[in-house]
């Protein structure tokens, strides 16, 4: 297996914009990528798209308005996970040594899909969902179970709004760059108890994008590039054998696995971006990616620690919360956001000497499986002549 780099990157802004057709903000993604790799669109040998609503040939529909064509497009869907799926597939690829440099590209426009101004309906097969398990009343669920034995309280899940909005009123990319306080979000709209409406991510349109490529072929163009340490993605278990709602199961699995081939541990990360679609959510990551023991994500928050200046910054980007959620554009635009970091690029949402990060994305529901997909990648402060590429 080859070392693999991700040597350019790029982002539409995130908002609500239904003028904005999927070509247009994907080739803006997609430019910006391969401008800041700083190659030329034609050393591209692959590409790998995912949109969740409305997919038809997305890299081709994006791509043909740059000038690619001719070469090998793959598109991919996995719901929250899929821009993550376009990542992992073409790092393999990388790796394998199918190919030396490739394009991946998440892109939605939800305020023109069939749900717009909807939540996310239910499968029609979807039985749990057809009886009432939507996305908010399941994480409403855990939300109370986190009170119940964690000792969460509602201030707290709160707090993590707070804590993203603090963050995304940094970013101009941002959905909403709006401050809000404990009070504010508490007596926003009840969604589903204790959840409120400012607890929950919006519907959002936009796309990011990341050129990747073999490590010899970005040492052509930098003596500092990026590299992907660890990759992993993996599905859900049958729900039966759940006996927690408190954690997902195939989160902290994909998060084992990245650990282990990186040769790293939770204990190495300066800074993570991940899903954080309703605001209670973020604590069951903090315990599934291993930042604190089983039982202590209350405590962790409750420090400071995930905040920026805090030991673990968690979403320094505002996150879903902030950013908003076009579906299949998140799970790029966090490897996007982890690798600025790294190189030193955030401005106001630096991270001081951020050296190692993690990028991750969770996604889908099903009747009978205890989610659809997550997907966990490290990736490594840029590699000097004179040093190794991480803590490690």
């Amino acid at each position: 297996m080859r070392d693999v780099a991700v040597l350019g990157v790029g982002q539409s802004e995130f908002g609500k914009f239904p003028e904005r057709t999927i070509a247009a903000m994907g080739a803006t993604a997609a430019r910006a990528a391969i401008t800041d790799a700083g190659i030329d669109a034609s050393e591209l040998q692959a590409a790998f798209g995912s949109r969740v609503y409305d997919a038809t040939i997305t890299s081709q529909t994006i791509l043909k308005d740059l000038g690619i064509t001719r070469i090998e497009m793959v598109n991919v869907e996995n719901a929250c996970a899929g821009g993550s799926t376009a990542v992992r597939s073409l790092y393999k690829d990388i790796a394998a040594g199918y190919i030396d440099v490739g394009i991946a590209i998440g892109v939605e426009s939800m305020t023109t899909s069939p749900i717009a101004g909807k939540l996310i309906p239910p499968d029609k097969d979807d039985l749990d969902g057809q009886l009432g398990l939507t996305m908010p009343v399941l994480f409403a669920l855990q939300a109370q179970r986190l009170m119940e034995t964690h000792g969460a309280t509602p201030e707290d899940f709160a707090r993590i709004s707070v804590k993203a909005h603090d963050h995304g009123a940094l970013n101009p990319m941002a959905q909403y760059r709006k401050q809000f306080t404990v009070e504010e979000v508490l007596h926003s709209r009840m969604i589903a108890d204790p959840i409120t409406l400012l607890q929950c991510c919006p519907n959002t349109d936009g796309a990011a994008a990341v050129v990747m490529t073999s490590a010899d072929f970005a040492r052509r163009y930098t003596d500092t590039p990026v590299r992907i340490i660890g990759s992993s993605l993996t599905s859900g278990g049958y729900s039966f054998h759940r006996a927690d709602l408190t954690n997902f199961e195939l989160g902290a699995r994909a998060a084992s696995e990245a650990y282990e081939q990186a040769g790293i541990g939770p204990e190495d990360l300066d800074v993570l971006e991940i899903h954080d679609a309703f605001a209670s959510e973020e604590l069951i990551h903090y315990e599934d990616l291993g930042l604190c023991p089983r039982g202590d994500a209350v405590g962790l928050l409750r420090s400071g620690a995930t905040a920026l200046g805090g030991r673990i910054p968690v979403n320094p980007s505002g996150g879903l919360q902030s950013l908003g959620h076009p579906l299949a554009a998140s799970g790029v635009r966090v490897i996007g956001d982890i690798t600025n970091q790294l190189r030193g690029r955030c401005g106001d949402q630096q991270v001081p000497n951020a050296q190692v990060g993690l990028a991750q994305m969770l996604g889908g529901v099903a009747t009978g499986l205890d989610a659809g997909a997550a997907s966990v990648h490290i990736l490594a402060r840029p590699m000097r002549k004179d040093s190794t590429c991480c803590k490690n």
